[in-house]
Formats: C-alpha cells, sequence, structure tokens
C-alpha cells in the first residue's frame, strides 16, 4: 500500500487541514487497498472507463488495461482500475477521471456483487472526491464490513464522518485506524483530529511522529507540507519556510510544497518569490485553491488585471468539476462572496451546508450570509464553525466582521485581535482588512 501521497492543499481561505476529507483518495493507487492481488498486465474496460495508451499514462493504469483485454470480467481489475482512476483525476486535477472511475467500478461491482472490498472502497472513495459525503459514508461503511482489518477504509470512513460533522465518530474511527496501523496515514488524520479540537501542539506533535514513521520520498514530502501549513497557520512561517524547503529537497518541484514555501515566503515579506511559486505551482498541477491563491495574492500587490485572469482561470475550473460530478464546494462559496455574486454565493453554500454541515462549510454560510446582510443568522453559522475549538485566523476574522456589523464594537474587535493573533498572515487581503478594522474600532472607542 502506498502510505501517503499528498493530499489537496490546506486551504489558507478556511480549514487548515492537515488532512482533507479527500486525503482517503491520495492514499489509493491501483491495489492500494491491499485488497486487490498485483496487477499483471492484461486489460480493456469500455470506452468510458477507458484511457489512451501514451507516455501521460501512469504504468499501473497501463498494466490494468492490458490485464483487462485479457480478462475483462476481471472484478479486482476494474476496481482497481477504479481507483487508480480516483488516484489520477487527484494528482492531476482532472475531473474528468471520475466518470471513468465510476464506469470501472460500476462494473467491478456487477460482475462481483458480494465480498467486492476493493469497488466499494473505490467508490466510497469517488464519492468523497465528488464531495457526496453521504454517499461515502455509506459505501465506506460497506467496506468496513467487508474487510474490518483494513485501516485504509478507517480512513474513507473517518474522513467522510468529518465532512458529515459527525466529529466523534471521526475521533473513534481514526483511533482505530492508529491502532490497526500507526504509521504515516493514521497518524496523519491524529493529527487533523486533534487540530479540529484546537490542541494544536498535539496536532504537530502526530505530524512529527507520522514523519518520523515515513520511510518514502513521497511519505516524507506529505508529511513536511503539512507540517509546513501547521507551523502557518499558526503564526510561524519561519518554521514553516523550513520544513516546505525540507520538502522540496525531497520531492524536487512538487506542488504542494510550491504552494507552501509561496505561503510562508509571503508571510516574510517576500511576496514576488511567492508569486514565482505560485505560478510554478499552478503550471504543475493547476489545482482552483491554488489558482485562487495566486489571484488574491496578486490582488493585494495591486495587480489586478493578473488577479482578474486567475479568477476567470478559477470559475472555469469551477464549471469543469461541476460538470463531472463535483458538488460546489466553500472555494466556490467564499470566491463568490469576496470576489463575484453574493446571491450565488449563498445559493452555493446552502446547498453545501446540506450536503457538507462541516464546520469549514458553516464559516462559508456564515460569510455568505454576511455579505447578504442577514448578520444575525451568520452568527449563528459562525458559532457552529467554531464549535470544536479548532483555531482558524479566518473564521475569526469572519465572524469578527460579523460582529462588527451587528454593532457589537468590542466583541468585534476581540475577535479580530484573535485571528491576527494566531496568524498575522492569514490572507494577503483579509489580514490587511483586519487591521483596518481593528484601528476603526479604536477610533469609534476613543470617541464614545
Amino acid at each position: 500500500m502506498t502510505a501517503a501521497e499528498p493530499a489537496p492543499p490546506r486551504r489558507r481561505r478556511t480549514v487548515s487541514a492537515a488532512v482533507t476529507a479527500v486525503l482517503g483518495v491520495g492514499l489509493f493507487l491501483a491495489g492500494g487497498l491491499g485488497l486487490a492481488p498485483p496487477s499483471g498486465p492484461s486489460g480493456p474496460t469500455d470506452g468510458a472507463a477507458d484511457l489512451s495508451a501514451g507516455p501521460a499514462v501512469p504504468a499501473d493504469i497501463r498494466g490494468l488495461q492490458e490485464r483487462l483485454r485479457a480478462t475483462p470480467d476481471d472484478a479486482e481489475a476494474l476496481g482497481s482500475l477504479g481507483l487508480a482512476y480516483v488516484q489520477q483525476a487527484r494528482t492531476t486535477a482532472d475531473p474528468s477521471f471520475y466518470p471513468k472511475a465510476e464506469a470501472a467500478l460500476t462494473r467491478s461491482l456487477t460482475a462481483q456483487p458480494a465480498d467486492n472490498a476493493t469497488a466499494t472502497a473505490g467508490m466510497a472513495a469517488l464519492a468523497a472526491a465528488r464531495h457526496d459525503f453521504a454517499a461515502a459514508l455509506d459505501w465506506a461503511q460497506k467496506a468496513v464490513a467487508l474487510a474490518p482489518d483494513n485501516s485504509t477504509v478507517y480512513g474513507i470512513l473517518a474522513d467522510a464522518c468529518t465532512q458529515l460533522g459527525r466529529y466523534p465518530e471521526s475521533f473513534e474511527a481514526v483511533q482505530h485506524m492508529v491502532d490497526l496501523r500507526p504509521g504515516t496515514p493514521s497518524l496523519s488524520r491524529a493529527s487533523y483530529a486533534w487540530e479540529l479540537r484546537g490542541d494544536t501542539a498535539a496536532a504537530t506533535e502526530d505530524m512529527q511522529r507520522a514523519l518520523d514513521d515515513a520511510n518514502t520520498p513521497a511519505d516524507r514530502s506529505f508529511a513536511l507540507y503539512h507540517l509546513s501549513q501547521l507551523a502557518l497557520d499558526n503564526g510561524d512561517p519561519r518554521t514553516a519556510l523550513t520544513h516546505a524547503e525540507a520538502g522540496l529537497r525531497t520531492a524536487p518541484g512538487t506542488a504542494s510544497l510550491l504552494e507552501a514555501r509561496a505561503r510562508a515566503k509571503a508571510a516574510l515579506g517576500d511576496p514576488a518569490s511567492a508569486v514565482a511559486d505560485l505560478r510554478q505551482a499552478v503550471a504543475q498541477l493547476p489545482q482552483p485553491e491554488y489558482v485562487l491563491e495566486l489571484g488574491e495574492l496578486l490582488e493585494s500587490l495591486g495587480r489586478t488585471d493578473e488577479a482578474a485572469q486567475q479568477y476567470t482561470v478559477f470559475r472555469a475550473e469551477q464549471q469543469l468539476f461541476a460538470d463531472n460530478g463535483v458538488a460546489p464546494d466553500t472555494d466556490a462559496a467564499l470566491f463568490e462572496a469576496d470576489h463575484g455574486d453574493a446571491g450565488k454565493a449563498l445559493t452555493i453554500a446552502e446547498q453545501g451546508l446540506r450536503t457538507r454541515p462541516f464546520l469549514e462549510m458553516n464559516d462559508a454560510y456564515a460569510w455568505a450570509l454576511h455579505v447578504n446582510g442577514r448578520d444575525q443568522e451568520a452568527l449563528r453559522q459562525s458559532d457552529q464553525a467554531l464549535a470544536t475549538g479548532m483555531r482558524n485566523a479566518l473564521f475569526h476574522y469572519h465572524r469578527g466582521m460579523i460582529l462588527q456589523a451587528l454593532g457589537r464594537s468590542a466583541d468585534a474587535r476581540s475577535e479580530l485581535v484573535t485571528a491576527l493573533a494566531i496568524n498575522p498572515s492569514f490572507h494577503p487581503l483579509y489580514a490587511p482588512a483586519a487591521r483596518t478594522a481593528l484601528s476603526g474600532l479604536a477610533a469609534l472607542a476613543a470617541s464614545s
């Protein structure tokens, strides 16, 4: 099993998660669950699940396609191919692999409806990648029933429970995963479980344990990336930079580590280098969050035309993801609230909260309500976003601005101070906005 590959990036806009909802996806390669036999040459899938041969096609996918040409109803190979397509979508930021994954996994379950743990776990991973967390939970529970001693399926279960706001169940699944296999994937999730509860020291300790356990370059770079983000999200950009650069020495050119280094450099007052790193990350892996991060950094530097270009790319990517069955997420809601259509932001957030009642979505919904002038409702959602005790500067900034709009100046001041104390550089646009708001509140208090 591949122990861990870099997950989708920790968002400085939203939850600075050591492990995100689709981290489970990042743990899969063909046969990555340890449930399927190694794939040898053999192949085809139908057109919907096929991938043209060529140098860009990973060896595991080519091998599975060859295997299926000889035995087209091989349920294990089909399940492994489906998992490989989910992984390929993650590593390339190309959601067109999701329909291919669904086709392969469906064929696997048709060929072997019972006791098909690989395809069942693959369906859970696919649903999570598409942000359909209720379906991910259902499939993950079935996978656990089929493979109760496999630690990875507990990781998928934990991720689904987390994103559905079922935190005690998520923590229990993580503990079970650690008990079964105390390695990089399980310790990473344990780190995030502590971070959700506001214990960044324990979160850092478990992520350091994950690094100490890492025995491959991919595992080491994964852990170093998240250690960098933990440091930066808690106001220590120099340590963040050290971890990011160590990760890049381990895995040169890795997009997530370039993004981590960019954030650290921006916080340390080197925006030109940060822009260069983000441009390289986007060129390598055009994840929507990297594109948006680059746009906002450019906007903070007054380079509005260049920022607008990135925002256009972001909108196009969101449409591409939607066309391939991926539900809009907090990035889309916050983008519309901050840069686009306030009404659309509210619609996206409302839909998102129905399917993903996670604290990150509570915060996005709170902000969407705020920009639509519904601050009393926004405050209730902000309460939910902070209910677990997680230290998140952006959440506190949003709460501070909501309280200011409600005329609760002292409470607003307290929240904005907290945001900047957690991370003085939490956002290139809104950390300065927090300082401006504090100055205004101080002047108001002095004149009273």
